[in-house]
């Protein structure tokens, strides 16, 4: 009798995980989706400006750049190209 209630327990453990790591590949899959589509719907950012504004200055441009990565219009690489051709272009 004590085999089968802990035999019981071990398989309703089992099935326990398998749902939490379906449920996190289902997750997982959903991000993955977004990311893609708003990957394909985020217009172009517009190109770095060698020489900001008036008013700007270099460290002005790159928190508009950290702002940009931060709300999703750029990708890390996109903000690290920009950041470089800020940095060169100051």
């Amino acid at each position: 009798m004590r085999a089968a209630v802990v035999g019981g327990t071990a398989y309703y453990a089992g099935k326990k995980v398998a749902q939490g790591r379906q449920a996190e590949a289902d997750q997982n899959a959903q991000i993955a989706d977004l990311q893609d589509q708003q990957q394909y719907a985020a217009p172009e950012p517009p190109p770095a400006q060698a020489a900001p504004a008036a008013g700007g200055g270099i460290a002005d441009e790159l928190a508009k750049l950290k702002s940009l990565l931060d709300s999703g219009v750029l990708t890390q690489a996109e903000f690290d190209a920009a950041k470089q051709r800020t940095l060169a272009g100051g």
